[in-house]
């Protein structure tokens, strides 16, 4: 089923019908086989309205031999590559063949971003399969607002596609249309409600399900499985039992039940994502139990109907005292969950944010993604701009998920970050045996917005999610340059040369001008995380601080003489993280205590470093607004109009950033700025 936006202000995003105009034009046969199901409808609806829009012709039919008279061929073979697509073009014809309609609509949309590449010479057969079995979007949607986290907690694009007035929407074109772009760069799964339930959202286990079935009926032709997130004292909140324990039978079997209900309404339900235990929602700390017994617990409940528990090791204590210098946020994750490897179930998927605080722009990767290796692991990416700038900043995050995804964390730093949560070895000859395989997972940026994202330039960071959950090894900038094509199609060669000059370096203009060499977290916690406030997280319950004094600055969190986190990692990263020697300078801070003057691997000191990086990552921003002027025409009037707004926003909270944090160091250390350049 393809949706067309009802509302004429809803952006296209990368599926304007201009991108399918190539395969439109073209005589094509879509021969599905038996059994195609909705997916099936789906391939037959899309290619339909190309064919119909620009000229070209559908055939719908189950000739296996005959591709006469044709340009392109959609077929279902059984013997297609598993979870996956090939493409080749013979003969003047291309064809495309996967061993299932889910399969061949993403080879579908493999030839709408090839375009007219896709008809030009012969080639031999490509192959594409996703390295990642389950790649996921969570939703921190809620049905009620939230007094102080919105509709859309960490949301920066007006309010839910789900959820209106206290229930789901009665007109859900919204989630059709978002259902069809997921489903065009390959995303599987969605969880659409917040991870933080609340009491009305824990009725969707219930009452609600019935509107959550409606809204899987349009992810289903899309290939995407809908997932909830679950409160762990639902017995208690919806069943009216006295506790919660894992160990109780009656909760046993209350879970059962719900479990029950869930799969006879929607049968092809994904499961659930459970946060417990941290930020002060409830789990099996309270009954003595660990969580491997409250992930236990809710996977056998599953089990019967082949569904899996995304559990998030997101837990941590969140009533620190900062006066405590042992006391390491960092720590908490590895220390909670390392232990517990190889004792949940098998149909338990343990949700590891990538970094070990909390998506700061930058992070070391969390150590628990090497330390569980009988454990199925999903790494969990940050959509949504909660700490890049909210959708107010350029910031496309491509560049920084390929380094996470490729980061070889494991087996004598060979196995990357991909391999362990696809459950893929390292050495790439080995046979992958029995190793655990997870997902990739997400917060979604998507809101009601016309433009989706709300800075429109932020739909690339969605983009590149899904195309990198699929192929974690593709280059981000050529991500970009397809998002580029797709979204703007036939555009004049300004448009595409201007946003790789905006985007290409984004993410490492944000970290310029905000948080230094990895220390994070100087955000304002008043503003959601938004804008500077050095000193912001600095005496917090929560954690998170630089312990800046007159002498330097930065975490000491080597086994030596700090917290021990370093120690956390296996070789070679353990030892390369501890001494100062061999650090990155890019988590200087995050690892050691360092004076002022401490000379960088670039050889300048720390705080010219700071002084330095500030100061020119906000002349590289300001230099994007004439440059975007410059697109006036070029790009539809209301999109050129939303993106400069944002560019002038961004201009003045980079000078802001420059100037706090620049004085900031300047009042602690003393020490000018080299350069004269002016200091408040």
């Amino acid at each position: 089923m393809v949706s067309a936006s009802t509302s004429p202000r809803v952006h296209p995003a990368w599926l304007p019908d201009a991108a399918l105009a190539p395969l439109g034009a073209r005589r094509v046969l879509v021969d599905l086989g038996r059994d195609a199901g909705p997916v099936g409808a789906t391939v037959v609806e899309e290619v339909r309205r190309a064919t119909a829009a620009h000229g070209g012709a559908l055939t719908v039919g189950d000739d296996a031999s005959s591709t006469d008279g044709h340009d392109l061929v959609l077929r279902v073979a059984p013997d297609g590559p598993d979870h996956g697509f090939t493409r080749l073009r013979t003969g003047g014809v291309t064809v495309v063949v996967a061993p299932d309609a889910t399969g061949l609509l993403h080879g579908l949309h493999d030839v709408v971003r090839a375009g007219d590449a896709a008809f030009g010479a012969d080639h031999a057969p490509v192959t594409s399969r996703p390295v990642a079995p389950v790649r996921m979007l969570d939703h921190w949607d809620n049905i009620d607002v939230h007094p102080v986290m919105g509709q859309v907690e960490r949301g920066y694009a007006g309010g839910s596609i789900f959820y209106a007035d206290g229930r789901v929407r009665e007109d859900l074109s919204r989630v059709a249309d978002y259902a069809r772009l997921l489903g065009s760069i390959g995303i599987n799964a969605v969880a659409i409600n917040n991870v933080n339930v609340h009491r009305t959202e824990a009725r969707l286990l219930t009452d609600g399900l019935a509107d959550v079935a409606r809204v899987a009926d349009l992810f289903r032709p899309h290939g995407v499985r809908t997932y909830l997130s679950v409160s762990f004292a639902s017995p208690v909140v919806l069943g009216g039992l006295t506790t919660s324990d894992p160990a109780d039978p009656d909760v046993q079997a209350w879970w059962a039940a719900a479990a029950d209900r869930v799969y006879a309404t929607i049968p092809d339900f994904g499961g659930f994502v459970v946060k417990a235990d941290s930020e002060g929602q409830p789990g099996p700390f309270a009954y003595g139990r660990d969580h491997a017994d409250g992930a236990n617990l809710l996977a056998r409940a599953l089990r019967p109907h082949g569904g899996t528990v995304f559990w998030r090791a997101f837990v941590y204590n969140h009533e620190q005292d900062w006066r405590d210098r042992r006391t390491d946020r960092a720590r908490a994750a590895y220390d909670h969950f390392a232990p517990l490897d190889g004792r949940f179930d098998e149909n338990v998927v343990l949700q590891v944010k990538y970094g070990p605080i909390d998506f700061q722009p930058r992070e070391p990767i969390s150590p628990v993604l090497a330390a569980m290796p009988r454990t199925r692991l999903a790494v969990e990416l940050q959509v949504t701009q909660e700490y890049t700038g909210h959708q107010k900043h350029v910031c496309y995050l491509g560049p920084l998920w390929s380094q996470v995804l490729g980061f070889p964390l494991a087996e004598d730093a060979t196995r990357d970050v991909a391999r362990i949560v696809s459950g893929l070895p390292g050495h790439r000859d080995t046979p992958s045996g029995d190793l655990p395989a997870g997902g990739i997972t997400a917060v979604s940026n998507v809101g009601d917005d016309e433009f989706w994202t709300g800075h429109p330039l932020a739909q690339a960071n969605l983009y590149a999610y899904g195309r990198l959950a699929w192929n974690p090894e593709a280059d981000p900038v050529e991500l970009l340059d397809e998002w580029i094509g797709l979204t703007f199609p036939g555009a004049d060669p300004r448009v595409r040369a201007t946003l790789h000059t905006l985007m290409d370096d984004s993410w490492l203009t944000y970290e310029a001008y905000t948080a230094p060499l990895g220390v994070g977290f100087m955000v304002d916690p008043g503003r959601g995380h938004y804008g500077p406030n050095v000193d912001g997280y600095e005496y917090s319950k929560w954690g998170t601080y630089h312990f800046a004094d007159r002498d330097g600055i930065g975490v000491d969190r080597t086994v030596a003489t700090g917290t021990g986190y370093a120690g956390q990692y296996p070789s070679p990263w353990r030892e390369t993280y501890e001494d100062l020697a061999t650090c990155p300078d890019e988590l200087l801070l995050f690892f050691h205590h360092v004076p002022y003057g401490h000379v960088l691997h670039s050889g300048k000191t720390v705080v010219q470093h700071v002084y330095d990086s500030r100061a020119d990552a906000v002349d590289v921003v300001t230099s994007w607004v004439d440059a975007w002027a410059a697109l006036d025409g070029l790009v539809p009037d209301g999109l050129h109009a939303r993106v400069a707004e944002r560019l002038d926003e961004q201009v003045r909270s980079a000078t802001e950033w420059r100037d706090q944090v620049r004085t900031y160091f300047f009042r602690k250390s003393g020490v000018p700025d080299a350069t004269g350049r002016p200091i408040y």
